[in-house]
């Protein structure tokens, strides 16, 4: 049995102008250990996804189905349609997430001390100072230097780079079983990109975590993810490992994303290409694929063809494609 396990999840908002599909039948499992990326442009359901793992998305306008069953150690328990007080005792314990904005995630007029101090408290009966001695511990590990005396500090004054360290080191604080990482490298500059993804790493084989790393960078990916799930229009249109994906991208989509960025194992003379087009409305899917608007391979196949949604099949093993060019034996049609 998987850690995590995703099944026909599907997310929806209302608007004053329509339905919005958010996230359209996705389904995944992840393992102890392992770091599955979700890649995808803005929009395609990345982080509304793993927001409803969490219970964060508004009630009030939000329809979510399918099954989150997470392996805990009372047992296994789904996140979806659970009650609110019981989610508030799994969140941050057994599932904890690093947000996108540690400037927007950490509260202004609160010292980074009582924010680690209040992480810990809220799921362990212990008293402040064991949970201060935590927090201290935490803010080490994550390397923020002098971390007794950090623990008197606002969020302001720290750097980007060090408001993500404490970010993690806040998520870190119950040893959750599964992380997940929400573009957790934006607007950090390359070093500290590096860094933050170095020690990511270094503390998953320590706590022994499944991670969700979500992004739109696949540079970051190559190095940090055991397997890969491409999102577009909501739905997962490829699912491999990370090297099968770079060596071997099947969907028109994944070929254009990496199409799309540098590469040091190709000529200075290849010319980066960008997707043509826009990515899809969500109120206004349609029934066909998703992408066919933008694909420069739907000439390939027979008038109509991709007026039919496809299906996502393993086109071989490990590799799965919702594509109409590839059967289920992964032969291109």
């Amino acid at each position: 049995m998987s850690l995590l396990s995703v099944r026909d999840l599907r997310v929806e908002f209302k608007t004053p102008d329509g339905i919005v599909k958010a996230v359209a039948g996705v389904s995944f499992d992840i393992n102890e250990g392992e770091t599955v990326a979700i890649v995808g442009e803005s929009g395609s359901g990345k982080s509304v996804s793993n927001l409803a793992y969490m219970g964060l998305l508004p009630a009030s306008r939000t329809t979510i189905t399918g099954s989150v069953i997470l392996k805990t150690d009372e047992g296994e328990v789904d996140l979806i349609g659970m009650d609110n007080d019981r989610l508030r005792k799994i969140r941050g314990k057994d599932i904890a997430m690093i947000f996108q904005d540690p400037m927007s995630a950490l509260h202004p007029f609160y010292t980074i001390g009582d924010q680690l101090i209040e992480a810990h408290q809220v799921h362990n009966s212990v008293d402040k100072s064991a949970s201060r001695k935590r927090a201290i511990e935490l803010l080490s590990l994550v390397g923020v230097a002098n971390p007794e005396e950090r623990l008197a500090a606002y969020p302001h004054q720290f750097s980007g780079g060090m408001r993500q360290r404490v970010m993690i080191a806040m998520a870190l604080m119950n040893n959750p079983k599964v992380l997940i990482a929400d573009e957790p490298t934006t607007a950090l500059d390359v070093t500290v990109q590096a860094q933050i993804l170095a020690l990511l790493r270094d503390l998953q084989k320590q706590f022994k975590m499944a991670v969700i790393l979500i992004t739109h960078d696949l540079g970051v990916v190559a190095g940090a993810a055991d397997r890969v799930n491409v999102m577009y229009g909501g739905r997962l249109v490829e699912s491999t490992g990370v090297n099968e994906l770079y060596k071997n991208p099947l969907m028109p989509y994944t070929v254009g994303l990496l199409d799309s960025i540098p590469r040091m194992d190709q000529g200075h003379g290849k010319r980066l290409r960008a997707i043509p087009g826009q990515p899809p409305s969500l109120i206004k899917l349609g029934e066909g694929c998703a992408f066919a608007a933008r694909c420069e391979r739907k000439s390939e196949l027979p008038e109509g063809r991709c007026d039919v949604s496809p299906e996502l099949n393993e086109v071989k093993a490990g590799h799965l494609v919702r594509c109409h060019l590839y059967d289920s034996k992964g032969a291109a049609k």
